[in-house]
């Protein structure tokens, strides 16, 4: 088989992704893959210390890679596709979808003192993304207003009948099978999107999106190279809000897939788990929001690490204790 320029590695190879932020500071990996649904969603499985998922690679080469802890400060990247896999198409994947790009280092240096958050210093707070700002969006319009069930069921059905298969791994529909392109989710109608993959109301936004962006009339991917300085945090809520099925808790939770952390991401869950945590019965968005308002554009981010400190402890077997001063 003819290999493609590019291309070079091994068919079926290991090597390591070094795990290190943009001002050195240090990333940890099983934090990063359990930080939050993601990394569940097809075509990723989470096993809590590994993670296998089907990317497309930047020359469109589809392939299914696994990655675990490496040796010190990496990661190690197992190609599981027979077909010859692009080692650097690989690895700029990874870091991409790992968020090895964002420099948490002021964060980190805020939270010091900080009895709630001194801990997250130690690698933590760096949330894993989808490959692209348009996945990002879709994934996040399928958790809203249902159970996190439906939402990995929707997904599945999803990648199992729209997305393209890698041709080196065999593997049970929905996996081995890349996320849809918006052309492929193009093709079919608000039916398909309500009874084969049983969207519900979701159905006409994800046909509207889908067709804008495969029109080129949308550009989502434009989102994530937008400097702060260029578009500050409310203008772009604002873009995300215009978007079809987007509201204020969508545009706050794919804002921080795009790097933007100063939104809390306020639900159903996040609020009563925090009042849980600090020992109160109720508290309200605007308590919550002057708690966290020193984090400045962290803001979003400090919260979530609180709301979601439990999931540390059991995924690390370890305790880390918070207390509220």
């Amino acid at each position: 088989m003819p290999r493609s320029p590019g291309l070079d590695s091994d068919p079926v190879s290991s090597f390591a992704l070094p795990l290190i932020g943009p001002s050195g500071e240090p990333v940890d990996f099983i934090a990063t893959i359990n930080g939050h649904g993601v990394a569940s969603l097809p075509p990723n499985q989470s096993f809590t210390s590994r993670l296998r998922t089907t990317i497309r690679l930047a020359n469109g080469d589809i392939r299914t890679v696994e990655l675990g802890q490496g040796e010190g400060s990496t990661a190690e990247v197992t190609v599981l596709s027979t077909a010859p896999t692009s080692q650097s198409m690989v690895l700029d994947a990874l870091r991409h979808m790992l968020k090895l790009d964002q420099d948490l280092s002021c964060f980190y240096g805020q939270t010091i003192s900080d009895p709630l958050l001194a801990w997250v210093g130690a690698g933590f707070g760096r949330m894993m993304r989808c490959q692209t700002v348009y996945e990002d969006v879709i994934k996040t319009i399928l958790t809203t207003n249902c159970a996190w069930s439906a939402t990995i069921r929707m997904t599945e059905r999803l990648v199992g009948e729209l997305g393209d298969p890698d041709p080196g791994f065999a593997a049970e529909p929905p996996f081995g099978r890349a996320f849809p392109t918006p052309d492929a989710m193009a093709t079919r109608d608000e039916t398909f999107y309500r009874e084969v993959v049983r969207a519900g109301y979701r159905a006409p936004h994800l046909v509207k999106l889908s067709r804008a962006v495969a029109a080129g009339e949308l550009d989502l991917e434009r989102l994530s190279a937008i400097p702060l300085d260029e578009m500050d945090d409310l203008a772009m809520e604002k873009e995300l809000l215009a978007l079809p099925g987007v509201g204020p808790y969508a545009a706050a939770h794919i804002m921080h897939m795009l790097g933007r952390s100063s939104k809390l991401i306020f639900d159903s869950w996040t609020r009563p788990t925090y009042a849980r945590m600090i020992g109160v019965d109720t508290i309200t968005d605007a308590e919550i929001n002057e708690r966290f308002a020193m984090y400045g554009q962290f803001a979003g981010l400090a919260y979530w690490m609180v709301v979601t400190k439990p999931w540390f402890d059991e995924h690390r077997g370890i305790s880390i204790v918070v207390e509220e001063s």
